[in-house]
Formats: C-alpha cells, sequence, structure tokens
C-alpha cells in the first residue's frame, strides 16, 4: 500500500513541489474550442470543464473496415448502445503490427515495415466518422507495450531479429518486460514507430476528408498502451533511457500536430516499477498533457475472485490508497489524470456471459464513487474509461480463447474472451455505468 508520507518524500526527490510542479503545468495549445484542451488541472471542451465518462474499445477501428474483419452496423450499434448509457470518450488501438504469435490480433495494420493495410486504416476513419457524429470523441494510442497487437516485441522482432515473445506461451512475464524495453533504445525500431506515428498524425479521413490533425473528434494521442521500463527491477539507466522516449516522442507529435493532447498510456506506480519518483519526472515534460494510470486488484494479487468475501476488504483499501495517491501526485504536478482502465471479473471468476456481475458492480461502484466524490471536491481527476466494452460480441469457443473470425471483444485475444467484457446484456452494470456518468456530467459548467 501507498503511504502518502512516501509521496510526498518521492514528490521532494523528483523536484516536482512548489515552483518546479507549476512550471510543469501543461498549456493548452489547442486554438478551437471543439478540441479537448487543458486548463490548469482539468480539460474543458466547448467552453466547459470536460470530465471522461469512457469505455475502452480497442477494436472500434477494427470494426470499422470496409471489407474483411468490418462489422459496420455493429460499430453504429456498439456506439448508440454507450451513448444511450452516457459514455462520451473511447479509447482505441490505432495500429497493430503482424506477428507469428498465438495470442496476437489479426490482420494487423501493419504487415512489415512501412506497409500498410489501408482497409484497416478505412475502419479507423470510419470509427473516427461516426464518433463525431454521437459528439464522442476518442484516445488513439499509436503502440503496445504487450504482445496482443504485435506491439514493441514485434518491432524487435523485425529489427533485430529476435523472436516476438509471446509470454502467453513462456509464462515469463519479466523476461518479456525486460526484453521489450531494448524498444526504446533500438533507432532502426524508433525510426519505423515515427514513421507510423507520421502516418497516422497526418492522415486524412477518407470518409469525410478532414485530416486527424484538424479533427476536434480527436482527443489526444497515445503513445502506448501501458509502457514500461522494463520489469521490477529496471535499472536507473532503463529508467532514464525510458524517460527520454516519452518526452521526445511526445515532443515529436506535438511538432506534427498543434491540436491535440499527447499523453504516455502508463499504468502509474505499477508501470513505473513501484517508483513514484520515476512515474513524475517520466510525465513532467511539457509535452505530456496529462496523466494516466490503470488500476487492475486481481492480476496484480489484490483480490482472489475464487474468495471473493476473503479478499474484498484488502483489495479494496488497496485500491482507494492506488487511486488516492495517484490524484495526489496530479495535483502537486499541476496536470490533470484518468484512470484510462480497471476491470474485475464476473462472478465466481466465470467467462460466461451468463454469469453474474455483482462483484464486479460492487467494484465499480466503489471507483465511480471515489472518483465523482474527488471531481467535485475540485480535485484533478478528470475522468475514467472502464476495461472494457465487450458489448454485441460473444465467445464463440468453448475455451473461451478467441481465433480469427471469432467477435471482437472488450477482452483482446491475449485473454480469455468474457474475462473482463462488459456486454450489452449486463443490465445492472449498465445502469450503473449511466448514473455515474450521469453525475460526472453534472458537474461540467
Amino acid at each position: 500500500m501507498i503511504k502518502m508520507n512516501q509521496v510526498v518524500a518521492a514528490l521532494a526527490m523528483a523536484g516536482l513541489v512548489g515552483g518546479a510542479a507549476a512550471a510543469a503545468a501543461p498549456v493548452s495549445t489547442a486554438g478551437k474550442s471543439e478540441f479537448v484542451t487543458v486548463k490548469k488541472t482539468h480539460f474543458a471542451r466547448k467552453g466547459k470543464t470536460y470530465y471522461i465518462a469512457g469505455a475502452n474499445f480497442w477494436y472500434g477501428g477494427y470494426l470499422g473496415s470496409p471489407s474483411g474483419v468490418g462489422e459496420r452496423a455493429r460499430l453504429r450499434k456498439e456506439l448508440d448502445t454507450m451513448k444511450a448509457i452516457g459514455i462520451n470518450n473511447v479509447r482505441v488501438l490505432a495500429v497493430s503490427e503482424k506477428t507469428d504469435m498465438s495470442s496476437a490480433v489479426r490482420p494487423a495494420t501493419t504487415n512489415g515495415p512501412g506497409k500498410y493495410d489501408e482497409d484497416l486504416l478505412a475502419g479507423l476513419d470510419f470509427l473516427v466518422d461516426e464518433l463525431g457524429k454521437r459528439d464522442m470523441t476518442v484516445v488513439l494510442y499509436l503502440n503496445n507495450f504487450w504482445q496482443w497487437s504485435g506491439g514493441m516485441t514485434q518491432y524487435l522482432n523485425w529489427f533485430e531479429g529476435t523472436p516476438a515473445l509471446d509470454p502467453n506461451v513462456t509464462k515469463d512475464y519479466d523476461d518479456y518486460m525486460a526484453r521489450t524495453a531494448r524498444f526504446y533504445a533500438n533507432k532502426e525500431a524508433q525510426k519505423e514507430y515515427r514513421g507510423t506515428i507520421k502516418k497516422i498524425v497526418q492522415r486524412v479521413n477518407t470518409i469525410n476528408g478532414k485530416p486527424y490533425r484538424d479533427d476536434p473528434v480527436i482527443m489526444s494521442w497515445q503513445l502506448a498502451n501501458e509502457p514500461r521500463p522494463g520489469n521490477g527491477k529496471a535499472s536507473d539507466k532503463e529508467k532514464a533511457i525510458y524517460t527520454t522516449w516519452i518526452a521526445e516522442t511526445a515532443q515529436y507529435i506535438h511538432e506534427l500536430d498543434k491540436n491535440h493532447l499527447v499523453s504516455s498510456g502508463s499504468e502509474g506506480l505499477a508501470g513505473s516499477a513501484q517508483d513514484a519518483k520515476l512515474f513524475m519526472a517520466s510525465h513532467s515534460s511539457k509535452h505530456i498533457d496529462y496523466l494516466t494510470y490503470h488500476l487492475w486488484p486481481k492480476n496484480w494479487g489484490w483480490f482472489d475472485s475464487k474468495k471473493p468475501v476473503e479478499s474484498w476488504n484488502g483489495a479494496i483499501a488497496k485500491s482507494r490508497d492506488y487511486l488516492n495517491s495517484h490524484i495526489d501526485m496530479a495535483r502537486t504536478m499541476g496536470k490533470p489524470i484518468v484512470l484510462e482502465e480497471f476491470g474485475l471479473d464476473r462472478d465466481g471468476a466465470s467467462f460466461d456471459i451468463k454469469a453474474g456481475t455483482k462483484i464486479r458492480d460492487r467494484f465499480y461502484g466503489e471507483i465511480f464513487e471515489l472518483i465523482g466524490r474527488r471531481a467535485a471536491a475540485g480535485d484533478p481527476i478528470a475522468g475514467w474509461n472502464f476495461w472494457a466494452w465487450g458489448g454485441a460480441g460473444r465467445a464463440a469457443n468453448a475455451d473461451y480463447w478467441w481465433k480469427q473470425g471469432n467477435d471482437f471483444m472488450g477482452d483482446p485475444p491475449q485473454e480469455e474472451q468474457g474475462l473482463y467484457s462488459v456486454f450489452d446484456a449486463d443490465a445492472s452494470s449498465l445502469a450503473l455505468i449511466k448514473d455515474h456518468a450521469d453525475k460526472l456530467r453534472s458537474l461540467q459548467k
């Protein structure tokens, strides 16, 4: 559990207290009111404070494809359902990399260095256009630390010649994280990655003719999904490389696009080797407009879904402390923060859509209440994106593992389908989300 005196000490060590924190505060560069901008420690849009009541919808661009994997009718339905329950923002995978790894999504946006699948990119165009029709915004992440979309390990496969590591096969996540972090220092991989960034950021939407840079539907560009400096034993040198990568990549994106915000996609302390100084130092750049963090009590061993009664109190205490400590760090740094991932599985650790959601709903309620309370107090918590929207998708296989051609769901191919998805049939969960989305919206003045 993170104690507040530890946070304060770390803030002092990072040089992010007092005047230093004020100097690090982001300055909005967006000149149009339709764009989401930063105003001190909050977002603003259309002249009002803007709170995120959002969902993770990583496969949204896939559904928008005009052929192959595309299901545009389903995409419209999913967006209508989310809009109806108060969702105003989705967090979406912008690009994926073709790989031989079994737990990665197929097909991929990038079939090799410089080789892009225009049908999938057109799917992203379609998604962005449909979001605009519903007055929703999107966060687009441009890479992935994890293997389920190819990601950084696939870049290393291309440019180092080393195998793309699949920790679902090796069962060694520590080794995976240590090896994947080499991505940040590989010059050829970084050149290709920046080429992909430029390809997406400077894209012109084939549906409506708008350059992405000029489209206020895009809230922000995100460097990657859950980038980490390595594993929990990351060295000072690895941490320094990671910090430099965040600052320089964010600067590069801002040079390409003056209208949109940039964030890292970090999990917070869990993605920073539990090093508060590192989390703050790696996000102190003026080119990082806001902070992000994620909360996974089951994944982190705080909660046992087979023993929910016995493990509940400890898990919630740790979750509250994690949430509060990050909001307090954001306040000291003078930047907004978004809880952009959190989730829990269905009752009895079941993947079956027929299983109940009583425990998950209780967990969501705790998270929503805490964020709502601190937002109402004026603290720099700018909202939430739950993980993840499963919508009308349904698991097709008895073992619940995804195979190419199955429905896309909130759970990517590295996880059992139904693990953390919120489906359109989960009535109690949808009602809870709508209630708290409405409460956040009432704070927008």
